[in-house]
């Protein structure tokens, strides 16, 4: 008796859909907060703008309270959408630390706990959600959040996303490359090593095809139509031997070293110097992105100390960028009176002429835009790209006209 064919069942197809939140946060620093009273109701500070999950944002803080009515009784706080979107919705938490090392922080968070409307949604770019009243001014003064006039405050967006997750779009992990972590295993163990630095009274040793492969001048020194591949010892003049060290670690790593790792313990404005050395060298060997790299950190750390020898070694090394920022740092009155009187400043005047001229023009337009001073303290007014939408801390959404 013949048995009836069957037909193959497929497997079952699936997808799940998973909701969750893209998670980043924000350290504001306020100093000198004495001195921003007085501002005026819906006058606020503004935070650097900082991304969170595919959008921007920025904290607004208000010293004399977003309305008038409470009589700049109270600190007001807000968060707020910083970039085109329609209906992001968040979560958010304001931390205002305490600083006296207690850890008695100050928190408002609507993460791992349940809200009854669910995330916030903010309709457009300006949309912010905050506290009118998020701290008495009075009793913030005396408290141990405010030390040395300085407020620090942590802002954590969690932006919802939604995903499917199919079997085709399940993905199998992939490790960080750590091609650069083994290059400098090699160099630490001086594993096949076939060149000798001598650098002042220290000795460096490498792979010179390594060296080779990264720099367009280590190229021509040994594989160059002139180029000796069979030298083993070179004298290095002119680089320090810490500088020289930092560049090799570049070369193997391809990342900014540690200059503390390299120099020991370092003052900030020791650390100042290596890098600048680092950038010359850098120029000197055709490191180009050491040199970039360079560039930005010495923009992070501009000082009235150490400003004018870093636009001279910009000038010098045609770092555009690092002189742009040099300029605006100087140029702005509170830096000026002080710049003036460094030695490097002194050097400037002596042999770099035309900078001092770059920078009294940077200071005539300083002096001609007062909104840019503004913006560059982060005092903002009620014009402009001011906030225009707020959501109160309580889960009532208002909205409003700033």
């Amino acid at each position: 008796m013949a048995v009836p064919s069957q037909t193959p069942l497929q497997p079952p197809s699936w997808s799940r859909s998973v909701t969750e939140t893209v998670r980043g946060s924000h350290q504001f620093t306020v100093r000198g907060f004495s001195l921003a009273k007085g501002m005026g109701p819906g006058r606020y500070l503004a935070s650097d703008i900082f991304a969170v999950g595919g959008y921007h944002w920025a904290v607004y803080l208000y010293p004399d309270g977003k309305n008038p009515e409470d009589n700049a009784n109270y600190v007001s706080v807000f968060v707020a959408l910083a970039s085109d979107g329609a209906d992001v919705r968040a979560l958010f938490e304001l931390t205002l630390l305490d600083q006296s090392g207690r850890a008695r922080h100050k928190v408002h968070s609507h993460f791992d706990r349940a809200l009854q409307a669910g995330p916030y949604t903010l309709k457009y770019r300006g949309s912010m959600w905050g506290y009118k009243r998020f701290y008495r001014r009075s009793l913030l003064e005396t408290s141990d959040f405010l030390k040395n006039d300085c407020l620090v405050m942590n802002c954590t967006v969690g932006v919802v996303k939604n995903r499917i997750e199919t079997p085709k779009n399940i993905q199998v992990h992939v490790p960080p490359s750590d091609m650069g972590r083994c290059f400098k295993e090699l160099l630490s163990l001086g594993i096949g090593c076939d060149i000798t630095f001598e650098v002042g009274d220290e000795k460096v040793r490498a792979h010179k095809w390594i060296l080779a492969a990264r720099s367009p001048v280590f190229k021509a020194q040994f594989f160059g139509p002139i180029g000796k591949p069979d030298l083993r010892r070179v004298v290095v003049e002119d680089v320090e031997p810490v500088v020289f060290k930092a560049m090799v670690n570049f070369i193997y790593a391809d990342e900014l070293p540690s200059i503390h790792e390299l120099a020991g313990s370092v003052s900030m404005s020791t650390s100042t110097v290596v890098v600048q050395h680092l950038l010359a060298a850098a120029d000197r060997y055709g490191l180009d992105r050491l040199r970039i790299l360079c560039e930005a950190k010495l923009c992070d750390e501009l000082t009235p100390e150490t400003v004018a020898t870093t636009l001279a070694l910009a000038e010098q090394h045609h770092c555009a960028e690092l002189k742009s920022s040099c300029l605006k740092f100087a140029a702005v009155r509170e830096n000026l009176g002080a710049v003036m009187e460094t030695e490097g400043f002194n050097y400037l005047e002596e042999t770099c002429p035309s900078l001092l001229s770059d920078l009294l023009a940077t200071v005539a337009v300083v002096d001609d835009d007062p909104a840019s001073v503004n913006r560059k303290r982060g005092v903002c007014g009620n014009e402009g790209a001011a906030p225009v939408e707020s959501f109160e801390a309580s889960e009532r959404r208002t909205r409003r006209r700033v």
